[in-house]
């Protein structure tokens, strides 16, 4: 059995910047409103026209991770993708990143676990690698929120929450047990799901046929749907819970984490979770006031980011957190 380690990070964000007074423009809402429930001052939105897409993002996020790992793309074995937001109902996007890399004929996976995708993702991949089954795993989290969104009042508490925005990571074989990813836990809630949902084109609900049928202006079916409170109190919850497993599951203390780095949802939810375990500033790493909430990319553009700002660091105790839609929620357990 070998560990896996990550050898190689990338992000790729649009150029577009849309703050919250430029939010306030197009629906009734303000800077102060949007800064004091989310933490959130500005995001970025692919621009209709400009030839970014879920996997276009993906594509270019991975083409830096792929580069900073010192392999040839041709040494990738496998691709994982997560995403909620490909960009065609089917087929998945991660078939297109192996045609746009020009790779050997590899696998492909997608993974549809919204904001605990890339979490699970690595959790794939990390498997894959132990068992022996592929040496070198890409992994990549994008999304496209923005096409998507509900931009009028009516949408106003979600469609300020999000992002668009790609991360990637390059695994590999690690020989040593006490290097990479030494665990990772996973979990779900169903009977939640429908508190973080969009319901629609969906086959067993309503069909693009249906909606087109109806030609309703007032179905909301396939917009984002999110009970706030409720999604907020159970993040809190289920944060903490996983976090405490995987430290208990490699027997380290609070103390030990070097860099905490949750899915960036709600910059409140993180800092409840920064008070909760009494960690320093320098060992929280947030970047949704600039991003936004990315979902799926969330967690690999805040890895990058902090990576390429030293903040993370060999021999480091790195711990990656996330829930959201599903419910589903995970963590990662990481010796840098």
């Amino acid at each position: 059995m070998y560990n896996s380690k990550i050898i190689g990070l990338g992000k790729y964000v649009p150029d577009n910047v849309v703050t919250n007074d430029d939010l306030s423009k197009m629906m009734d809402t303000s800077d102060a409103w949007i800064q004091e429930r989310t933490g959130i001052q500005e995001r970025r939105w692919v621009k209709p026209g400009s030839g970014d897409t879920t996997s276009v993002m993906g594509v270019k996020a991975a083409k830096i991770a792929i580069e900073r790992s010192g392999i040839d793309k041709d040494d990738i074995d496998f691709i994982i993708f997560a995403t909620l937001s490909p960009d065609y109902y089917f087929p998945g996007p991660g078939v297109f990143v192996q045609k746009e890399l020009d790779i050997k004929t590899v696998g492909a996976l997608d993974v549809r676990n919204q904001c605990s995708g890339f979490v699970y993702a690595l959790s794939v991949a990390d498997n894959f690698i132990k068992t022996g089954m592929y040496k070198n795993v890409l992994v990549i989290g994008s999304e496209l929120h923005s096409h998507g969104l509900d931009k009028t009042d009516r949408g106003r508490g979600v469609s300020v929450i999000f992002g668009d925005g790609a991360g990637a990571a390059v695994l590999t074989r690690e020989e040593s047990h006490t290097k990479g990813i030494l665990s990772t836990h996973l979990h779900s809630q169903g009977e939640y799901a429908e508190e973080l949902v969009v319901k629609a084109p969906g086959m067993g609900t309503r069909w693009v046929t249906d909606i087109l049928a109806e030609n309703n202006p007032e179905d909301e079916s396939y917009f984002p749907y999110m009970n706030g409170q409720f999604v907020f109190k159970n993040a809190v919850v289920r944060f903490s819970e996983v976090i405490h497993e995987g430290l208990e599951k490699n027997s380290l203390e609070v103390s030990d984490i070097d860099m905490l780095i949750p899915h960036q949802a709600n910059l409140r939810i993180s800092q409840f979770i920064q008070n909760k375990f009494k960690l320093a500033d320098e060992k929280v790493f947030n970047n949704i006031q600039k991003y936004g909430n990315t979902t799926a990319a969330s967690i690999p553009i805040a890895l990058t980011e902090a990576w390429e700002a030293g903040k993370i660091k060999e021999g480091d105790t790195v711990v990656l957190a996330a829930f959201g839609s599903g419910f589903t929620w995970g963590s990662v357990i990481i010796k840098w």
